[in-house]
């Protein structure tokens, strides 16, 4: 059982305190309730360009990084498609200059051309380089567009289009940062050695005047169930062909989101799993082949795809997959089978939890889900799938009409 105490400042952020009296160390995580999600079809990767300009300078604090290595701090972030994560981690004594940092750019970031222009060619370097100049790198932006017709989720967190970056305007920029970042939209948690009470002081003190503010009221439009197969084909510079095939399912709060999740685990979970053993080792169509779920908040996808033997055609290869997800619907996974992801997942979420930055993460991503002690009955939700229930939810995902496949072909 993962212990801690939540208070709320008046100004709407949340603090979630984990005590841990074992480490000299301090992790202290905030999470913004802003993802590519939040963005406009014509000004995509928004949330990705501030992960780079809150770093950049804020309003009383030209470098982060600086102040915090020099008293042995390190920190990180990640943009997805629902949140913006900033991390760091500190010696417990030295607690105070992560909050003063992380303070300061929640007040106001350095809004000047200079710290944009700077930002802005570093995410489009980054757009070329990850997705546009390395084999398979477009592949979501290709697959997205294609699995989703109306929600948000139909663009990478890269964004749409480098345009759309190249194209921001400074106030472009600041009506996001206002609309978006703010203690009401940030769940702060701080996890090692401190008390809770001094934690909330110290929080109080640092984050209890910046002002509450006007959210963004975007609203985000529900995914049309898909009522028909999709398919596309693109060609590509690359050296093998690639079949990727995509399906709707439930979100993160979803009742079918942890049987999804142990049904791709089953699936594909170390070359002992079904489709290892079929696809690479006794057919020998793929050299390597995976399933997964996106763990989206809103409803997601189940994704299941990979790299095609030379020589092997798409078309006998895609019969082939679809041949062992319709299978598994009728011939259930061994008991064997789901004892053995059951308790990988369990061994994984408490090997997670002997980590300081792992808990803090944690525990900003459940609350944010609805409640942080969610993570103390995450395992009894897997460990309760049934045989039944996998059955159900995988002839139920893995329909034709809800499937949407593409045929990433290497040029001759």
């Amino acid at each position: 059982m993962l212990e801690f105490k939540k208070f709320t400042l008046p100004n709407g952020l949340k603090l979630i305190v984990n005590e841990d009296k074992a480490t000299p160390l301090i992790a202290v995580n905030i999470l913004y309730q802003v993802g590519s999600r939040n963005e406009s079809p014509d000004r995509t990767g928004f949330a990705h360009l501030f992960e780079h300009l809150m770093f950049g300078g804020s309003v009383n604090i030209p470098s982060y990084d600086e102040p915090l290595q020099h008293v042995g701090g390190e920190n990180n972030a990640f943009t997805s498609n629902d949140i913006t994560n900033y991390y760091s981690t500190v010696p417990a004594e030295n607690i105070e200059t992560a909050l003063w940092l992380e303070s300061d750019r929640m007040l106001e970031l350095d809004f000047s051309y200079q710290s944009l222009e700077v930002q802005r060619n570093v995410v489009i370097e980054e757009f070329r380089q990850r997705y546009l100049n390395q084999p398979y790198g477009d592949l979501w932006l290709q697959l997205r567009p294609l699995a989703y017709k109306v929600h948000p989720y139909q663009w990478p967190t890269i964004g749409k289009s480098i345009d759309h970056i190249r194209e921001a305007t400074l106030d472009d920029v600041k009506n996001f940062f206002y609309s978006h970042y703010a203690p009401n939209n940030a769940i702060m948690t701080i996890s090692g050695n401190i008390t809770p009470e001094k934690a909330y002081d110290l929080v109080t003190k640092w984050f209890g005047d910046i002002p509450f503010r006007k959210l963004s009221d975007n609203h985000i439009p529900s995914e049309p169930a898909q009522t028909a197969p999709r398919m596309m084909e693109v060609k590509r510079k690359v050296p093998y062909h690639g079949i990727y095939k995509v399906f709707h399912m439930g979100g993160r709060n979803s009742s079918e989101f942890q049987v999804c999740d142990m049904i791709t685990d089953l699936l594909s979970s170390g070359k002992s799993a079904r489709l290892y053993q079929k696809m690479v080792k006794e057919l020998q169509l793929f050299s390597d082949i995976n399933a997964y779920v996106s763990g989206d908040v809103d409803p997601g996808l189940i994704v299941v795809g990979g790299k095609l033997i030379d020589g092997v055609s798409p078309e006998k290869a895609d019969r082939a997959v679809s041949e062992i997800l319709n299978d598994i619907q009728v011939h259930l996974f061994t008991d064997t089978e789901i004892q053995k992801v059951k308790n990988k997942f369990e061994s994984n979420l408490l090997m997670s939890q002997t980590n300081i930055l792992n808990k803090g993460m944690s525990l900003s991503y459940y609350e944010m889900l609805g409640d942080a002690d969610l993570i103390n009955t995450e395992a009894e939700r897997y460990n309760a799938i049934t045989d039944e229930e996998l059955r159900q939810t995988a002839t139920k995902i893995f329909s034709e009409n809800n499937c949407s496949t593409l045929y990433y072909l290497a040029e001759n």
